[in-house]
């Protein structure tokens, strides 16, 4: 086979899978009723019990926006979901942890909670992703929505689904549709009450990201960019993975010549990272580094998604998925 002839066979290849993840997810026009909707949180998850309140208040903003349509939840994280499996069993741990919902304890994959909504009837799914922006668990959340997307059968009404929506990270993602730099400007706004409070202790603002190795996490320092510019104070953020760093925030920490800061975590939850890594008391902790520094540290144990603007965040997008046409990306 020529070139010509296989880079043209290429590009027919690539067109035929666009159109094939393009097609709505069911072909028939006969349907006399309208498929049952459901929605689906997805998370990446916590195991402290005290920390679910973040995710709880977002599922609570979401389910008042969208009255009499099941809202479910899902972790996308598999090491937390093997936790709660195993506290399934644990009598003692249920008995003293009596306020954990069920939904959490009984949590699954979003690939098994879709099945699950489906195998109960529900053709048309929102999945709404909880993460901060879109990394590594995004993708593969994008991915399995496509693949699902994509199931034909030779009988239309065979088709397990009929519509299936996917909301974007809080930070955004790729794409034209939603300019991610708009959704940056709406976080910013969603954060001013810390930059508040900084100002309140003559403090420096942190905040600890979780970040990944997988993906490019510059996205970070955009919005500590658009952060000190909307409000011409110190504000920084540093990845437990990946870029920046806190070895790479330090010397613009330092440069800002405050004595105080005030340090928080950048994550819908406040649980191990934030417990651990960020404010607890072992030498390569965040407070513990930031003290031996010769700075004055308060933390907040609050996660993002206990910030009524953050969590709304995520009802809007919610919104803008369920009035597209198709599923993005």
């Amino acid at each position: 086979m020529t070139v010509s002839r296989l880079h043209s066979t290429f590009v027919a290849l690539v067109c035929a899978a666009a159109l094939l993840v393009s097609l709505p997810a069911f072909a028939g026009h006969n349907e006399e009723a309208p498929a049952k909707q459901a929605i689906v949180l997805a998370a990446f998850g916590t195991s402290y019990p005290e920390a679910l309140k973040s995710i709880l208040n977002i599922k609570t903003r979401v389910e008042k926006a969208n009255p009499g349509t099941p809202v479910k939840l899902a972790f996308t994280s598999s090491i937390i979901r093997n936790i709660w499996q195993e506290r399934q069993g644990d009598a003692a741990w249920q008995k003293a942890n009596a306020g954990v919902p069920k939904d959490v304890l009984y949590v699954k994959s979003p690939l098994a909670t879709v099945a699950d909504l489906q195998n109960s009837g529900y053709k048309n799914i929102a999945v709404q992703s909880l993460h901060v922006f879109a990394g590594e668990e995004f993708s593969d959340l994008t991915n399995m929505m496509i693949g699902l997307r994509s199931i034909r059968a030779l009988k239309a009404k065979s088709v397990p689904f009929k519509q299936m929506r996917l909301g974007r990270p809080a930070l955004g993602m790729p794409g034209d549709v939603y300019p991610y730099t708009d959704d940056i400007t709406v976080a910013v706004k969603a954060l001013k009450a810390d930059v508040d409070e900084a100002k309140k202790m003559n403090a420096a603002l942190v905040y600890m990201g979780h970040g990944n190795d997988f993906f490019s996490t510059g996205i970070y320092a955009e919005f500590q960019s658009e952060m000190q510019k909307a409000y011409k104070h110190p504000v920084f953020v540093a990845c437990v993975e990946g870029y920046p760093s806190f070895d790479d925030m330090l010397p613009g920490l330092k440069l800002a010549g405050k004595k105080n800061i005030l340090l928080k975590p950048f994550m819908i939850v406040a649980g191990d990272h934030a417990s651990n890594d960020m404010a607890g008391d072992e030498d390569d902790a965040w407070k513990v580094m930031l003290t031996k520094a010769g700075y004055k540290v308060k933390t907040d144990l609050r996660g993002l998604g206990m910030v009524d603007a953050w969590a709304d965040i995520y009802v809007k997008h919610l919104k803008d998925a369920l009035a597209q046409k198709h599923m993005l990306p």
